[in-house]
């Protein structure tokens, strides 16, 4: 593993265990092994290295959405809500969101990774036969989201329950009209 995925590895469980606060050169830095000054060359800004970790977390989702045998809206239902339950990438995604309301240069990028994501989001959509225009996709993720954010707060059996079935009926709802033969 190199360095940076190591920096990366290291910052997305400090996140997932502590949240954003824990999120500081020191600290990754000691949980990588590496020195400071190996993370601020990678990572010069708090907010490089959040941004960094959010696309190194949504990547892996994306792969192992892609990476799903039997695409169907039922399979990519399911890979989704596992997806919102991660901690990990639910405080990410709510670190970017707070650093965003109070640093323009963060909300511009933030901007552009919402941009970006909804692109990933495009081939698995696809591969479910699922509806993949833009509101779709602004649909699917905005309930994912509100999903994701709500299981984190609830942290209960419930909340996951309860996001499982939203998310079906949000898969539901982008499902492509059946062709009558």
């Amino acid at each position: 593993m190199d360095v940076r995925d190591r920096i990366l590895g290291a910052a997305l469980k400090l996140l997932a265990e502590n949240g954003a606060h824990a999120l500081t050169q020191p600290k990754v830095a000691g949980a990588a092994g590496v020195r400071q000054s190996h993370l601020t060359y990678y990572f010069p800004t708090r907010a490089d290295l959040l941004q960094a970790v959010a696309r190194h977390s949504i990547d892996a989702l994306a792969g192992q959405l892609a990476g799903a045998p039997g695409a169907s809206p039922g399979r990519l239902a399911k890979g989704i809500a596992a997806g919102s339950a991660d901690k990990g990438r639910v405080r990410v995604m709510l670190g970017l969101v707070t650093a965003a309301d109070r640093d323009p240069v963060i909300k511009q990028r933030m901007r552009r990774f919402v941009r970006e994501l909804r692109e990933l989001m495009t081939p698995a959509l696809d591969a479910s036969g699922l509806k993949s225009d833009p509101d779709s996709i602004a649909f699917l993720h905005s309930v994912i989201i509100g999903c994701a954010v709500l299981q984190l707060a609830r942290d209960s059996a419930e909340a996951r329950t309860e996001a499982r079935a939203v998310l079906r009926k949000a898969v539901a709802c982008v499902a492509r009209p059946r062709q009558r033969r």
